[in-house]
């Protein structure tokens, strides 16, 4: 009994281990312009294997960095295969993502995966923040900085004070309806209103350098200009009637050559007068005194 426990136990053990790869370094991290190592090993029972890594960026692509027991010309010189794995002479910001190992034979597959994160610390993010904004409309305050690496997490402040995330959880921001994200970057206002003018700014951290911070910008919330919109309509209006009443009067003094007077008649009252247009044959001949009528003109009414 016990042999035959023993031997369905090494059974297991060995179809556990059969064909595998495995890692040591599943998560990497290291300085800009360093050197890094991405450990590999495979099960004896692989041989002798074909052996390739891929890369995937933070923005999804992916390529090949190792192809025929070679690196791919784009890491020519920076990167080369060794015993334990994957070696990086020197990293750059652009290297961060993650990393797969695959190790094939005529039968079988197996890979490992790794994440590299090349440490870049934060620059100064780009803000957009409007000068002027009109109350109740809905506003967005971005930042953003493209340099840090882990990606930056962003606080906004307003007046030099830190707005939290939450304001409905402290009694000093309970009015206010704002809604930040410190992943994105981006302060929204749905409904902006006068209280939430002030002196904004934000700031990019990653913990692998000073935090960095964009210029202060005063942001200005007027009312919506009701009176200035009645007065445009009236004085479009009135610039109307003031066209139309110089038409009149030109026509009135025959300032308009007959042609285009005609033409303006023709368009005013074309659709209160009816046109009647007699035009009768070019010849008419009157049968009872032999005499002929020849007909010059057309008569409109």
């Amino acid at each position: 009994m016990f042999v035959l426990t023993f031997v369905l136990l090494l059974l297991h053990t060995t179809d556990t281990w059969a064909f595998s790869v495995t890692t040591s370094t599943p998560t990497v991290s290291v300085p800009e312009n360093q050197g890094a190592d991405l450990k590999c090993s495979y099960s004896a029972d692989f041989g002798n294997p074909r052996i390739e890594w891929k890369f995937k960026n933070l923005q999804g692509s992916i390529g090949l960095v190792i192809y025929g027991g070679k690196p791919t010309a784009k890491y020519v010189g920076r990167v080369e295969l060794y015993s334990g794995g994957l070696r990086f002479n020197k990293v750059t910001r652009g290297d961060s993502g993650d990393y797969t190992c695959e190790v094939s034979s005529d039968q079988h597959f197996a890979e490992a995966k790794i994440q590299l994160t090349v440490q870049v610390p934060p620059s100064v993010p780009v803000c957009r923040i409007p000068n002027s904004v009109t109350t109740g409309t809905k506003v967005m305050l971005s930042c953003f900085d493209k340099d840090g690496s882990p990606p930056c997490t962003y606080k906004w402040f307003k007046n030099k004070t830190p707005l939290p995330e939450d304001p409905s959880k402290f009694p000093a921001f309970k009015n206010s309806t704002y809604t930040l994200n410190p992943k994105t970057g981006e302060l929204a206002f749905p409904m902006i209103s006068k209280l939430d003018a002030g002196e904004y700014y934000c700031t990019a951290s990653n913990n692998m350098g000073p935090d960095k911070s964009c210029s202060p910008v005063n942001l200005a919330v007027h009312d919506r200009n009701t009176g200035g919109i009645v007065a445009g309509v009236i004085v479009a209006l009135l610039a109307l009637a003031l066209l139309a009443f110089g038409l009149w009067y030109a026509h009135r003094k025959g300032y308009f050559p007959s042609e285009f007077t005609k033409r303006v008649r023709v368009h005013l009252f074309s659709y209160s007068k009816p046109q009647v247009v007699y035009q009768p044959s070019s010849d008419y001949a009157d049968e009872e005194d032999g005499s002929e009528f020849r007909q010059k003109s057309s008569f409109v009414v």
